[in-house]
């Protein structure tokens, strides 16, 4: 009985002591997180609206700035946690110099990771939004951390990328970008004609705010197996090639379908045999 009147004191004394500072840290902690990250956010968009920093940029920040304090709190959330429970704290950050001395000769590819997104930050070879190539991968940034980016591919696959992976970049982001078209004539239709009807397509999106440069007619491109190829070249603002590309095709098919100039497609043709009666 005194033993389990002695236990029971003890459970008492820890609920009564240590056990309400553990609950209002738990309770602070829950609070300070998401102010913190909230004033993040708040000052990297008024940054980024004030034109001090581009919007790429201040999204790049923030997503990372974000990883960093979350690493940041949870570390001293458990300073004060070994403090609230009396357990010594020096050995606590004895072995998180030891942790880091193993990892820096033991998990070289994470220190590789950190040095790297470090020099990618630095160097700002890609920011969030753009639209890149690497790692074997193409997609929109999502997100640059510490150990990983993240990049969003078109079909919707979301890629988590080593940044020691990252030996090189394209960044297809980075001023204006090409629209291009080909377009399959007839062999029998007049390749002058053609281009002309092409040019007046041209000239219609020339009014259209997402060219920078262009659309024109660059000319004959190719002779195919059963076409002529022409094409059109231009220069669209960031990402809005693609849109413009579809969106052009479609208006040559209804003036090619106009002007009676036929885009080839294949035929196939049926020779039958009759027995001589």
């Amino acid at each position: 009985m005194d033993f389990l009147q002695n236990t029971y004191d003890i459970i008492l004394d820890f609920l009564l002591t240590k056990g309400i500072r553990i609950a209002l840290l738990i309770i602070v902690f829950l609070i300070v997180a998401p102010i913190g990250k909230k004033m993040i956010s708040s000052t990297l968009d008024k940054a980024g609206s004030g034109e001090r920093i581009t919007e790429a940029r201040a999204k790049t920040l923030e997503k990372l700035l974000l990883n960093v304090y979350s690493y940041v709190l949870f570390f001293i959330f458990v300073v004060m946690l070994f403090g609230i429970i009396e357990l010594p704290i020096g050995p606590l950050l004895a072995g998180a110099g030891v942790l880091g001395l193993a990892i820096g000769f033991g998990a070289q590819g994470l220190v590789s990771d950190v040095v790297t997104g470090f020099f990618l930050l630095l160097e700002r070879q890609l920011e969030v939004g753009e639209y890149v190539t690497t790692g074997g991968y193409n997609g929109i940034v999502e997100e640059i951390g510490l150990r990983t980016t993240k990049i969003r591919s078109f079909d919707g696959t979301l890629n988590f990328v080593p940044n020691r992976d990252i030996a090189g970049v394209s960044n297809h982001s980075r001023g204006t970008m090409r629209a291009l078209v080909d377009i399959g004539i007839s062999y029998d239709d007049n390749i002058d004609r053609a281009m002309e009807v092409l040019q007046q397509v041209c000239d219609e999106f020339k009014q259209d705010e997402r060219f920078a440069d262009g659309p024109d007619v660059l000319g004959v491109q190719s002779f195919g197996s059963s076409d002529v190829v022409l094409r059109i070249l231009g220069q669209t603002e960031n990402m809005q090639q693609f849109g413009a590309e579809r969106d052009m095709r479609k208006r040559i098919k209804e003036a090619f379908d106009q002007a009676g100039i036929e885009i080839p497609y294949p035929h196939q043709v049926y020779v039958t045999k009759q027995a001589n009666e």
